[in-house]
């Protein structure tokens, strides 16, 4: 019984073995998706060099 607890327990452990998948992994059309949000999110970024000091002066 000792002897056999070992090599039940590496079989056990074994059959747990995680998919090929990879957690987190993105598919071809969600990769297109993200790419498409961060171009359009870079094309409405504002470059803070560019702001007149009027734009950032609530008194001026």
């Amino acid at each position: 019984m000792n002897r056999l607890f070992p090599a039940a327990a590496l079989l056990l452990l074994a059959a747990c073995s995680g998919s090929d998948d990879q957690p987190g992994g993105l598919t071809a059309d969600e990769a297109k998706q993200l790419d498409e949000a961060a171009a359009m999110l870079d094309a409405n970024a504002v470059d803070l060099n560019a702001l007149d000091d009027n734009a950032t002066d609530p008194e001026g």
